[in-house]
């Protein structure tokens, strides 16, 4: 099914508000979530067909309290309940504030783990399906499916509501997380026809921006930063085919100045706060990129010793590969691939970056056997035609 840009960014953004008012209306997330989607699904088909309604948080809540309702008939127990829901005006009398950080930290709550509480936002908030989360985590879809299943039971019983100021601290690590995903999905997309989900990213970033007002955190500012420092360069990612442009391709001129400015005062701000998190520090490191003024003019030997001081913070391996990349700035092509030598097979893009390495050490047939590698691995369609140029180039 074929849904408009503009419907598609709309319905992603109404989803949690009109989850928020049936979990906090039933009392059961678990039934609310399954509800909002079928809602959602047949908002896509309708929409899409015949326009957005005059009232469209009305018209999703409305459907997806039928479907409450039709779930509930047959559990004569809860026939009270379900009176109640069915009585309760639909629109008109529903609550307008944007429950969006409230879904937020239920689905991270404490009693999860961290993966699952990360895969059930994903869903909740985010509108990522099943398959995309599985290939963020590296996971089976299977297995991601159960994972998101049982923490929604888990989470069914809880009160909605903000939690209390002094137990934000014990979920904030996982809403960041579960940003941080969300926004790199959005930016760089595992699967489809183009190379970034641009709805994805700007709903990250506006989720963000709720939490940075409500939560004077460093690391919600560090993230919020890194957000904007990154997602400046959008504009210059493409070519008018749609291919992937190399950051030291790039045209500068075409990157979001007003994005920059604002990152670069949020992360100047957060700096000297508190104890340096992750965020702030990849933050930084998009912000050195962001202030040179051509590709040559980068701070590589300041970029690398952000990247050692992260990956000794984080042990993320996709840091490694980041600071491999780095390496081979400043010391040349063989120190990235001294670095790469210890890194998993299967991260992504691994082959890609070593690829790059070969060819700039001038080991032109090792290069083109990770680039036909990688082309084979790669999802997205338009990273893979990226690739698959390559190959073409080289052979």
């Amino acid at each position: 099914m074929n849904v408009p840009d503009d419907v598609e960014d709309l319905l992603r953004q109404l989803a949690p508000q009109v989850l928020g008012t049936l979990a906090r209306r039933w009392g059961d997330f678990d039934a609310a979530e399954d509800a909002v989607q079928e809602a959602l699904l047949a908002a896509a088909q309708h929409w899409s067909a015949d326009g957005v309604p005059a009232q469209p948080r009305g018209w999703l809540l409305q459907t997806a309290s039928r479907r409450m309702v039709d779930r509930w008939r047959s559990d004569v127990a809860r026939r009270s309940r379900e009176l109640h829901a069915a009585t309760e005006p639909a629109s008109g009398g529903a609550a307008q504030d944007d429950d969006t950080l409230t879904v937020l930290f239920l689905c991270c709550h404490p009693a999860l783990t961290p993966p699952s509480a990360i895969a059930l936002t994903l869903r909740a908030v985010g509108g990522l399906t099943t398959a995309e989360i599985a290939r963020a985590f590296l996971a089976p879809e299977a297995t991601m499916a159960q994972r998101i299943s049982r923490a929604k039971q888990r989470v069914a019983g809880e009160r909605f509501s903000m939690p209390a100021p002094e137990e934000r601290p014990a979920r904030l690590r996982s809403v960041l997380r579960v940003l941080y995903l969300m926004f790199n999905e959005g930016y760089t997309s595992s699967a489809g026809a183009d190379l970034t989900r641009a709805d994805l990213s700007d709903e990250a970033i506006r989720i963000a921006r709720l939490l940075h007002t409500a939560d004077d955190d460093a690391e919600v500012a560090g993230l919020l930063a890194l957000m904007l420092l990154t997602d400046a360069r959008r504009p210059a990612r493409t070519d008018a085919s749609g291919a992937p442009v190399p950051l030291a391709d790039q045209d500068r001129s075409r990157w979001d100045r007003a994005r920059i400015t604002e990152g670069t005062a949020l992360l100047d701000a957060a700096f000297g706060r508190a104890t340096v998190g992750e965020y702030q520090l990849q933050a930084a490191i998009a912000a050195i990129h962001d202030r040179a003024p051509t590709a040559d003019a980068t701070d590589w030997s300041q970029i690398l010793a952000l990247y050692s001081l992260l990956e000794r913070m984080t042990g993320n391996p996709v840091v490694t590969l980041n600071r491999a990349v780095a390496a081979s700035m400043v010391d040349g092509p063989a120190a990235g691939l001294a670095i790469l030598d210890g890194v998993d097979d299967a991260l992504p893009r691994v082959d890609q970056l070593r690829a790059y390495l070969h060819e700039r050490a001038g080991e032109t047939d090792l290069a083109l056997a990770h680039y036909r590698r990688a082309a084979g691995r790669a999802i997205n369609v338009a990273e893979r035609r990226y690739l698959e140029a390559q190959v073409a180039r080289l052979s």
